[in-house]
């Protein structure tokens, strides 16, 4: 099945509710953004999660941050896997002691041999099964979570070659398409799931559906 990550979580309730969905991971984010969590917030949000049945994984998002304090919080808060969401290299990669979600973002313009170039260097520095590639749009300015697309097609193939993680512009209507298009491993939605900037649990709970639809329409496996 197509793994899906609910990304921003910043309430208890809405962690809850991913919970409750049946999602398979969700990220804090502790860069800079409207989405931010502190460690106190995050120890909260974890901590509500213990002893549930079924919890999803919790990815914490870094942008440019510390190894040492990445690492720390990681320990500290109980994060799963860790997503480096900026300019982090392959070699910074290396000293993160938990699985790692690389971001690596697609122009308007993009060629996938880019992408794949980089990626294939990332197995010579790291390993194969050390890490896992997200795609999301390039907006200046940001490190993602704006909501914008890009073209599938360069993604697809990228999933035919990687474990990918689709991201950017997805939304209960739309991941049925993306799915279908891509094949990812998994699949990412931020803003996508929010009324007014806000987490919409009505929204995180059509979205997985639809995830859990596609799959089963198209007999999905993973690449």
């Amino acid at each position: 099945m197509t793994k899906i990550n609910i990304c921003g979580i910043s309430q208890v309730d809405h962690a809850l509710a991913v919970a409750e969905a049946g999602a398979d991971f969700m990220s804090l984010v502790f860069a800079t953004s409207k989405r931010r969590v502190s460690p106190d917030t995050a120890h909260q949000i974890v901590h509500a999660l213990d002893g549930l049945k079924s919890c999803p994984l919790i990815v914490g998002v870094f942008v440019n941050t510390p190894v040492l304090e990445v690492n720390q919080l990681a320990d500290s808060c109980g994060l799963d896997w860790i997503q480096l969401s900026g300019d982090e290299s392959w070699e910074y990669c290396k000293q993160i002691q938990r699985p790692v979600i690389k971001v690596i973002r697609v122009t308007g313009t993009e060629d996938a041999e880019r992408i794949l170039t980089e990626l294939s260097r990332g197995n010579r520095i790291l390993g194969p099964e050390a890490f896992t590639c997200l795609l999301d749009s390039e907006v200046e300015g940001t490190y993602g979570g704006t909501g914008q697309s890009f073209d599938w097609k360069v993604a697809s193939k990228v999933a035919r070659q990687y474990p990918l993680i689709l991201a950017g512009g997805l939304s209960p209507e739309s991941v049925k398409q993306a799915i279908k298009t891509v094949r990812p491993w998994g699949v990412d939605v931020s803003s996508g799931v929010e009324t007014d900037g806000i987490k919409d649990v009505s929204k995180i709970k059509a979205f997985v559906r639809a995830v859990r639809r596609a799959d089963e329409k198209f007999k999905y496996t993973p690449r």
